[in-house]
């Protein structure tokens, strides 16, 4: 049987010291995720989503409960095993896109290359492979403030997998893109997971963008309140479900 990718068990996040007032962000949260699966988290805004894809992305550490990504614990990793985590195992999609302005496409795209000290001469095939599969190649000499939005988040994408990461985590990847581009990114995140066989784990708000899921994670007041599978239903019905899930879960 193959191991998850992704092995969340009894997850808690509380904030506070103890003796004063703490807010527990995540109560006992347990799931998986299975090699090459598209799967969503969906809750309102303070639900915990953002609280558990810090955990899992290594950006926040839990109270108690075991993260394993790829296998590894993510949990007790220290100083320089958490950089090295973040540049191997996991690729990061953010809302904003997070290019920096004063670095070509190209340039941004190689930048987790560079900060593991891989040589130039292999970081270029990489780059052009990527931008390849993504489309990009004709904005690669150009700058961030040069592009659309929606180029910009293909930028970002190709970014977070050229290192050929173990998952990739998108935190709100459409919220700054309109309709257009939102559906061509979440297209190419679709293709990405189904032909390069890359687990994507998307948070989100957004109905829309949660139908190109498989699964779908429903978060209430820290808690996992309830599962969504696609199954074989086409993704306008499963659209239809999230809608009609939403209406009751909220």
């Amino acid at each position: 049987m193959t191991a998850p990718i992704v092995s969340v068990k009894a997850l808690r996040k509380t904030y506070g010291k103890p003796g004063e007032k703490q807010y527990e962000a995540l109560k006992g949260i347990t799931f998986e995720v299975a090699p090459g699966e598209f799967v969503g988290i969906m809750g309102a805004s303070g639900s915990g989503k953002t609280t558990l894809l810090n955990i899992l992305a290594t950006l926040d550490q839990p109270t108690s409960g075991e993260v394993l990504i790829n296998q590894q614990n993510v949990a007790n990793l220290k100083g320089n095993q958490v950089a090295d985590f973040r540049a191997h195992q996991v690729g990061f999609i953010f809302q904003d896109f997070n290019l920096l302005e004063n670095l070509t496409n190209a340039e941004n795209i190689a930048l987790p290359l560079s900060l593991q000290n891989v040589s130039a001469k292999k970081i270029k095939p990489k780059v052009d492979q990527v931008a390849s599969q993504l489309s990009i190649e004709a904005i690669l000499d150009k700058y961030p403030t040069e592009i659309s939005g929606g180029q910009k988040q293909r930028v970002a994408a190709a970014r977070a997998l050229v290192s050929e990461p173990a998952i990739l985590f998108g935190d709100e990847p459409t919220g700054a893109l309109d309709s257009g581009s939102a559906r061509d990114l979440l297209e190419m995140l679709t293709e990405v997971n189904q032909e390069q066989h890359v687990p994507v784990l998307l948070v989100t708000h957004d109905p829309f963008s949660a139908s190109y899921c498989q699964r779908i994670l429903f978060i209430k007041d820290g808690q996992i309140g309830q599962e969504l599978v696609r199954g074989e239903q086409s993704r306008q019905a499963f659209y239809q479900s999230i809608l009609d899930t939403l209406g009751t879960f909220q």
